[in-house]
Protein backbone atom coordinates (compact mmCIF):
# COMPACT_ATOMS: atom_id res chain seq x y z
CA UNK A 1 0.00 0.00 0.00
CA UNK A 2 1.50 3.46 -0.87
CA UNK A 3 0.31 6.26 -0.28
CA UNK A 4 -0.01 9.52 2.05
CA UNK A 5 -2.45 9.32 5.24
CA UNK A 6 -3.67 12.67 6.78
CA UNK A 7 -3.17 11.64 10.54
CA UNK A 8 -5.02 14.03 13.41
CA UNK A 9 -2.45 13.78 15.89
CA UNK A 10 -3.55 12.87 19.85
CA UNK A 11 -1.99 15.19 22.49
CA UNK A 12 0.76 13.71 24.04
CA UNK A 13 2.12 11.91 20.96
CA UNK A 14 5.36 11.94 19.40
CA UNK A 15 5.22 12.18 15.60
CA UNK A 16 7.78 9.03 15.41
CA UNK A 17 4.89 7.36 16.82
CA UNK A 18 2.23 8.39 15.24
CA UNK A 19 4.37 7.04 12.26
CA UNK A 20 5.35 3.66 14.24
CA UNK A 21 1.72 3.04 14.55
CA UNK A 22 1.50 3.06 10.67
CA UNK A 23 4.01 0.74 10.32
CA UNK A 24 2.03 -1.84 12.32
CA UNK A 25 -1.42 -1.12 10.67
CA UNK A 26 -0.24 -1.02 7.36
CA UNK A 27 2.57 -3.79 7.50
CA UNK A 28 5.44 -1.68 6.26
CA UNK A 29 8.53 -0.45 7.57
CA UNK A 30 8.22 2.14 4.81
CA UNK A 31 6.82 4.80 6.95
CA UNK A 32 7.71 8.71 7.35
CA UNK A 33 5.92 11.97 8.71
CA UNK A 34 6.64 14.79 6.83
CA UNK A 35 7.85 17.09 9.28
CA UNK A 36 7.71 16.53 13.56
CA UNK A 37 4.57 18.28 15.91
CA UNK A 38 5.55 18.66 19.37
CA UNK A 39 4.22 16.52 21.40
CA UNK A 40 1.37 18.38 23.30
CA UNK A 41 0.57 19.36 20.12
CA UNK A 42 -2.82 18.09 18.49
CA UNK A 43 -4.08 18.12 14.91
CA UNK A 44 -2.74 17.80 10.90
CA UNK A 45 0.22 15.38 10.42
CA UNK A 46 0.99 13.84 7.14
CA UNK A 47 2.05 10.40 7.07
CA UNK A 48 4.28 9.01 3.84
CA UNK A 49 3.17 5.34 3.36
CA UNK A 50 5.27 2.63 1.16
CA UNK A 51 6.40 4.19 -2.16
CA UNK A 52 5.28 7.73 -1.16
CA UNK A 53 8.00 7.85 1.03
CA UNK A 54 10.39 8.51 -1.70
CA UNK A 55 8.56 11.75 -2.35
CA UNK A 56 8.63 13.34 1.26
CA UNK A 57 12.07 15.68 0.79
CA UNK A 58 9.72 17.11 -2.82
CA UNK A 59 6.76 18.40 -0.70
CA UNK A 60 7.15 21.84 -1.05
CA UNK A 61 6.92 24.15 1.89
CA UNK A 62 3.56 25.51 3.15
CA UNK A 63 1.69 27.65 4.88
CA UNK A 64 0.44 26.34 8.40
CA UNK A 65 -2.48 27.31 10.69
CA UNK A 66 -3.23 26.85 13.94
CA UNK A 67 -5.39 27.09 16.95
CA UNK A 68 -3.25 27.91 20.13
CA UNK A 69 -3.93 28.59 23.90
CA UNK A 70 -2.02 31.00 26.35
CA UNK A 71 -1.96 31.73 29.81
CA UNK A 72 -0.94 35.15 30.90
CA UNK A 73 1.05 36.04 33.85
CA UNK A 74 3.64 33.13 33.72
CA UNK A 75 6.71 32.05 31.62
CA UNK A 76 8.76 29.19 31.47
CA UNK A 77 11.71 27.69 30.05
CA UNK A 78 10.08 25.90 27.53
CA UNK A 79 7.61 28.36 26.66
CA UNK A 80 4.98 26.25 27.13
CA UNK A 81 2.60 25.01 29.99
CA UNK A 82 5.10 21.88 30.28
CA UNK A 83 8.19 23.92 31.11
CA UNK A 84 9.68 24.45 34.62
CA UNK A 85 8.32 27.98 35.79
CA UNK A 86 10.90 31.05 35.35
CA UNK A 87 8.84 33.58 36.69
CA UNK A 88 4.98 34.75 37.41
CA UNK A 89 3.20 37.88 37.31
CA UNK A 90 0.04 40.23 38.34
CA UNK A 91 -1.92 40.24 35.57
CA UNK A 92 -3.58 43.65 35.02
CA UNK A 93 -3.79 43.18 31.05
CA UNK A 94 -7.83 43.43 29.20
CA UNK A 95 -8.60 41.63 26.46
CA UNK A 96 -8.82 45.20 24.51
CA UNK A 97 -4.85 45.20 25.75
CA UNK A 98 -4.51 41.97 23.61
CA UNK A 99 -6.14 43.24 20.52
CA UNK A 100 -4.03 46.21 20.82
CA UNK A 101 -0.95 44.82 20.26
CA UNK A 102 -1.58 41.97 17.59
CA UNK A 103 -1.32 44.26 15.24
CA UNK A 104 2.46 44.65 15.72
CA UNK A 105 2.79 40.62 15.19
CA UNK A 106 1.59 40.46 11.84
CA UNK A 107 3.10 40.61 8.45
CA UNK A 108 6.90 39.68 7.97
CA UNK A 109 8.60 39.78 11.68
CA UNK A 110 12.02 38.41 13.20
CA UNK A 111 11.63 35.52 15.72
CA UNK A 112 14.49 33.97 17.98
CA UNK A 113 13.51 30.07 17.87
CA UNK A 114 13.38 28.58 20.96
CA UNK A 115 15.87 26.31 22.81
CA UNK A 116 13.49 23.94 23.37
CA UNK A 117 13.64 22.94 19.39
CA UNK A 118 14.09 20.41 17.23
CA UNK A 119 16.89 22.95 15.28
CA UNK A 120 20.60 22.33 15.27
CA UNK A 121 23.58 23.96 16.12
CA UNK A 122 27.13 22.06 15.18
CA UNK A 123 24.72 19.12 14.64
CA UNK A 124 23.35 18.92 18.06
CA UNK A 125 19.68 19.32 18.70
CA UNK A 126 18.64 22.74 20.65
CA UNK A 127 16.20 20.84 23.00
CA UNK A 128 19.45 18.15 24.07
CA UNK A 129 21.21 20.86 24.75
CA UNK A 130 18.36 22.29 26.40
CA UNK A 131 18.17 19.69 28.96
CA UNK A 132 21.57 20.03 29.83
CA UNK A 133 20.89 23.26 31.22
CA UNK A 134 23.35 24.94 28.25
CA UNK A 135 21.98 27.65 26.20
CA UNK A 136 23.10 29.02 23.05
CA UNK A 137 22.99 31.92 20.64
CA UNK A 138 20.81 31.61 17.97
CA UNK A 139 20.05 33.98 15.00
CA UNK A 140 16.52 35.40 14.46
CA UNK A 141 14.69 34.28 11.65
CA UNK A 142 12.30 36.34 9.13
CA UNK A 143 8.96 34.71 9.44
CA UNK A 144 5.36 36.07 8.01
CA UNK A 145 3.04 36.04 10.01
CA UNK A 146 -0.37 35.63 7.79
CA UNK A 147 -3.01 36.59 10.05
CA UNK A 148 -3.32 36.31 14.07
CA UNK A 149 -6.63 37.10 15.67
CA UNK A 150 -8.11 36.41 19.30
CA UNK A 151 -10.77 34.26 19.44
CA UNK A 152 -11.73 33.49 22.95
CA UNK A 153 -11.05 34.06 26.17
CA UNK A 154 -12.10 32.19 29.67
CA UNK A 155 -11.66 33.17 33.52
CA UNK A 156 -7.86 32.81 34.64
CA UNK A 157 -6.24 34.96 32.24
CA UNK A 158 -6.05 31.98 29.29
CA UNK A 159 -7.09 32.82 26.25
CA UNK A 160 -7.07 31.80 22.34
CA UNK A 161 -6.00 32.70 19.43
CA UNK A 162 -6.07 31.59 15.50
CA UNK A 163 -2.43 32.19 13.76
CA UNK A 164 -2.00 31.38 9.92
CA UNK A 165 1.90 31.58 9.46
CA UNK A 166 4.69 30.50 7.38
CA UNK A 167 6.80 27.88 7.47
CA UNK A 168 9.41 27.70 10.17
CA UNK A 169 6.78 29.91 12.89
CA UNK A 170 7.32 28.73 16.30
CA UNK A 171 3.64 29.43 18.04
CA UNK A 172 5.64 29.44 21.51
CA UNK A 173 7.60 31.70 20.83
CA UNK A 174 5.12 34.23 18.96
CA UNK A 175 3.26 33.40 22.28
CA UNK A 176 5.82 34.42 24.78
CA UNK A 177 6.52 37.81 22.80
CA UNK A 178 3.29 38.95 22.64
CA UNK A 179 3.59 38.21 26.86
CA UNK A 180 6.78 40.05 27.03
CA UNK A 181 5.16 42.82 25.10
CA UNK A 182 2.22 42.93 27.05
CA UNK A 183 4.24 43.09 29.99
CA UNK A 184 3.50 39.88 32.36
CA UNK A 185 4.42 37.19 30.10
CA UNK A 186 2.69 34.21 28.62
CA UNK A 187 2.38 30.79 28.26
CA UNK A 188 1.40 28.29 25.61
CA UNK A 189 -1.10 25.66 27.15
CA UNK A 190 -2.56 23.98 24.23
CA UNK A 191 -1.74 23.98 20.56
CA UNK A 192 -3.55 22.61 17.50
CA UNK A 193 -2.60 22.25 14.12
CA UNK A 194 -5.86 23.00 11.49
CA UNK A 195 -3.97 22.90 8.23
CA UNK A 196 -0.51 21.83 7.32
CA UNK A 197 0.93 21.20 3.44
CA UNK A 198 -2.52 22.41 1.95
CA UNK A 199 -4.28 19.55 4.17
CA UNK A 200 -7.10 21.05 6.43
CA UNK A 201 -7.89 19.42 9.88
CA UNK A 202 -11.05 18.14 8.04
CA UNK A 203 -9.40 16.03 5.66
CA UNK A 204 -7.71 14.22 8.15
CA UNK A 205 -8.08 10.97 10.59
CA UNK A 206 -7.15 9.77 13.85
CA UNK A 207 -5.43 6.68 14.97
CA UNK A 208 -8.34 5.07 16.99
CA UNK A 209 -10.39 5.45 13.36
CA UNK A 210 -7.66 4.09 11.23
CA UNK A 211 -7.24 1.37 13.90
CA UNK A 212 -11.07 0.71 13.05
CA UNK A 213 -10.67 0.41 9.93
CA UNK A 214 -7.70 -2.08 10.00
CA UNK A 215 -9.74 -4.07 11.92
CA UNK A 216 -12.09 -4.21 8.95
CA UNK A 217 -9.51 -4.48 6.59
CA UNK A 218 -10.46 -1.39 5.18
CA UNK A 219 -6.78 0.66 5.71
CA UNK A 220 -6.47 1.44 2.53
CA UNK A 221 -9.28 3.68 2.39
CA UNK A 222 -7.33 6.31 4.60
CA UNK A 223 -4.56 6.57 1.76
CA UNK A 224 -4.22 9.85 -0.25
CA UNK A 225 -2.76 9.63 -3.63
CA UNK A 226 1.14 10.40 -3.47
CA UNK A 227 0.94 13.13 -5.72
CA UNK A 228 -1.66 14.99 -3.59
CA UNK A 229 0.79 16.81 -2.03
CA UNK A 230 3.30 17.05 -4.84
CA UNK A 231 1.80 21.54 -6.18
CA UNK A 232 3.88 21.63 -9.38
CA UNK A 233 3.47 21.95 -12.73
CA UNK A 234 2.11 19.03 -14.93
CA UNK A 235 4.16 17.40 -18.16
CA UNK A 236 1.96 14.93 -20.11
CA UNK A 237 4.10 12.24 -21.67
CA UNK A 238 3.71 9.47 -24.52
CA UNK A 239 3.77 5.72 -23.59
CA UNK A 240 7.23 5.12 -25.33
CA UNK A 241 8.28 8.58 -22.93
CA UNK A 242 6.91 7.06 -19.93
CA UNK A 243 8.82 3.42 -20.83
CA UNK A 244 12.01 5.65 -20.30
CA UNK A 245 11.44 7.82 -17.93
CA UNK A 246 10.16 4.97 -15.56
CA UNK A 247 13.20 3.01 -16.19
CA UNK A 248 15.18 5.93 -15.36
CA UNK A 249 15.85 7.64 -18.78
CA UNK A 250 15.84 11.69 -19.41
CA UNK A 251 13.79 12.85 -22.10
CA UNK A 252 14.23 15.69 -24.83
CA UNK A 253 12.29 18.71 -24.02
CA UNK A 254 12.07 19.56 -27.80
CA UNK A 255 9.35 16.23 -27.91
CA UNK A 256 7.42 17.16 -25.00
CA UNK A 257 5.88 19.39 -26.61
CA UNK A 258 5.96 21.67 -23.46
CA UNK A 259 7.07 25.30 -23.32
CA UNK A 260 10.27 24.35 -21.26
CA UNK A 261 11.40 26.47 -18.31
CA UNK A 262 13.70 25.03 -15.54
CA UNK A 263 12.34 22.95 -12.07
CA UNK A 264 10.29 20.68 -10.74
CA UNK A 265 7.21 18.76 -12.81
CA UNK A 266 5.02 16.48 -11.36
CA UNK A 267 4.90 13.46 -15.12
CA UNK A 268 2.35 11.50 -15.91
CA UNK A 269 0.67 9.40 -19.00
CA UNK A 270 -2.02 11.10 -21.12
CA UNK A 271 -4.30 8.08 -19.16
CA UNK A 272 -3.70 10.90 -16.34
CA UNK A 273 -1.12 7.61 -14.43
CA UNK A 274 1.37 9.55 -11.81
CA UNK A 275 4.87 8.61 -12.93
CA UNK A 276 6.73 10.59 -10.77
CA UNK A 277 9.01 14.08 -10.69
CA UNK A 278 11.30 15.28 -12.79
CA UNK A 279 13.23 18.37 -13.41
CA UNK A 280 14.23 20.22 -16.65
CA UNK A 281 17.94 21.59 -16.26
CA UNK A 282 19.13 24.72 -16.77
CA UNK A 283 19.74 24.64 -20.81
CA UNK A 284 16.19 23.10 -20.77
CA UNK A 285 17.11 20.84 -23.29
CA UNK A 286 16.23 17.43 -20.88
CA UNK A 287 14.02 15.96 -18.62
CA UNK A 288 15.94 14.47 -15.84
CA UNK A 289 14.38 12.12 -13.43
CA UNK A 290 14.13 13.26 -10.05
CA UNK A 291 11.73 10.41 -8.35
CA UNK A 292 10.16 7.22 -10.19
CA UNK A 293 6.63 6.31 -8.44
CA UNK A 294 6.46 2.69 -7.69
CA UNK A 295 3.95 1.24 -5.82
CA UNK A 296 5.14 -0.71 -2.65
Amino acid sequence: MTGFVYIDKDENMTSFFAANRLRRIFSTKKVGHTGTLDPMATGVLPVAVGGATRFIDFIPDSDKAYRARFLLGKTTDTLDITGQVLEEKEVTVKREDIEAVIPEFTGDIYQLPPMYSALKKDGVRLYDLARQGVEVEREQRKITIHSLSLTSYEDGNEYEIEVSCSKGTYVRSLIDDIGRRLGCGAVMTALRRTRSNGVSISDCITLEKLAELQRQGEQAAALHDVDSLLDYDIIKVTDNQARRFSNGGELDTERLKVNPETGIYRIYTHQDRFLGLGEITEDKKQLKVKRVFVEL
